[in-house]
């Protein structure tokens, strides 16, 4: 009985054993077909940003300078508000303007995908270089686009929706003027073809998106003739445009504003006088229709030498800009030439804080300044940057490295830095700059080869 007992023990474990296999294998097999019979459908996961969540198919892209949006423009163009702030700040750390392309797609917020959706849309050279040697220039009140995002009514829009639009401040005043002076509605599309601040291209895109009736109804339309007809009488007889106030001005169908405008460009841009049509037709508060009525009645004439006392009044008045040095150049000699006053006083702030210009073109990163007077000034005056204070990263002092708009963001990183290598070579090694910043910087230490 000892004998067989262990062998019935053994028995009974191979037995275990061999069912336990059995089920693990049965087990497998059933898993194996469970698994093999299920259908996952893939989880697609998809990262929604502020801009994304509205349709795409609303943002309109049109031609744009990424040196005139506001807030609310980039964000129209589909960048999140996070996104315009970066941009905002990158622009003022480049000196407040983007000079190209290329320098608008070195902002991190900006995606290369995204750029490549505005790139034939920006208003600006492809590098710096093609900027200096083609001449790269543009008016802005030519060149200003239109950002729309869906179908509207213009009668329901305030001067706010139309700067956000596109227009300029001073633009969307004139429109809600003119539809004030159609009686409170612009009426029909034909009507607000008519506005002489909309161009046909502006007109072209917003078209296709006016909540209004295309053609103005005929008890309508007889009103507006029997007024155009006032209008019309008021240009017949022949006028010469170098011997015109503003009155005279607003005689011929120009607002007060208008008017102002056209007797600052003659006596301040062109000096005083018109020397062609093509000066006239220059003048941006002109429209083509308009100077089309104009030109038949047309007799310009250069001034004759005014009488001894009113010449001394004139001369002393007028400033040779051929002359005149951008270093010292003086707030009402800006003035002369035709900045406003925030303009004006914008330019001598930031050559201040810069301690003069080292070279013509800094002129233009002054925020926001009328960019093609500053290139007509650039282009007339001389600079000389000899008496520019000049030092090496080594030894600049502190307090002027943290005030100069070049050096203020690298400020303390240099000061850090030069306390164990004081040499400029190490120091810029150290830095790691992007070239165009540095580029900047390098006009005002001194040559260290």
């Amino acid at each position: 009985m000892n004998q067989k007992l262990p062998f019935q023990i053994r028995k009974r474990q191979l037995l275990s054993l061999a069912i336990f296999g059995i089920l693990i294998i049965f087990s497998q097999v059933v898993f194996t077909y469970y698994k093999k019979n299920q259908h996952y459908e893939k989880l697609i996961i998809t990262f929604v940003s502020e801009s994304d969540s509205k349709s795409k198919s609303e943002i309109i892209l049109t031609e744009f300078d990424p040196n005139q949006l506001d807030e609310n423009q980039w964000k129209n163009l589909g960048f999140s508000e996070k996104q315009v702030k970066t941009i905002l700040k990158y622009k003022e750390v480049v000196g407040g303007n983007f000079s190209s392309k290329a320098q608008f797609k070195k902002c991190y917020a900006v995606s290369p995908d995204k750029y490549e959706e505005l790139k034939n849309y920006i208003l600006l050279p492809e590098t710096k270089a093609e900027a200096k040697n083609q001449n790269f220039n543009y008016k802005t009140f030519e060149k200003k686009k239109l950002n729309i995002r869906g179908k509207f009514n213009p009668d329901l829009y305030s001067q706010k929706d139309w700067e956000n639009l596109g227009f300029s401040e001073k633009q969307a005043s004139a429109i809600l003027k003119y539809k004030n002076y159609l009686g409170g509605s612009f009426i029909s599309k034909e009507k607000l073809k008519e506005c002489f601040i909309i161009n046909d291209e502006q007109f072209s895109q917003m078209s296709p998106y006016l909540i209004l009736q295309t053609k103005t109804p005929e008890t309508l339309a007889n009103k507006f003739e029997k007024k155009r007809e006032k209008e019309s009488v008021k240009i017949n007889q022949y006028f010469d445009p170098n011997t015109l106030n503003t009155e005279q001005w607003q005689t011929l169908g120009f607002s007060e504003k208008q008017a102002n405008v056209i007797v600052n460009y003659r006596d301040r841009n062109l000096r005083g006088s018109f020397k062609s049509l093509e000066d006239i037709q220059k003048c941006f508060v002109i429209s083509a229709e308009k100077f089309e009525e104009m030109k038949p009645w047309i007799r310009l004439s250069v001034p004759e030498k005014a009488k001894p006392t009113e010449e001394k009044t004139i001369v002393s008045e007028q400033t040779d800009f051929s002359k005149i040095n951008l270093n010292q150049i003086t707030f009402k000699q800006l003035q002369e030439f035709g900045f406003t006053e925030k303009d004006a006083a914008g330019i001598l702030a930031f050559r201040k804080k810069l301690g003069g210009f080292i070279n013509k073109n800094q002129l233009l990163e002054t925020y926001e300044i009328d960019r093609a007077m500053g290139e007509r000034l650039i282009y007339s005056a001389k600079l000389d940057n000899s008496n520019v204070a000049k030092y090496t990263l080594a030894n600049a002092p502190e307090d002027w490295l943290k005030k100069h708009p070049y050096f203020r963001y690298s400020a303390d990183r240099i000061i850090y830095y030069r306390i164990t290598n004081p040499d400029d070579k190490k120091i810029w090694k150290f830095l790691k700059l992007k070239p165009e910043y540095e580029e900047k910087m390098r006009l005002y230490i001194i040559n260290d080869k």
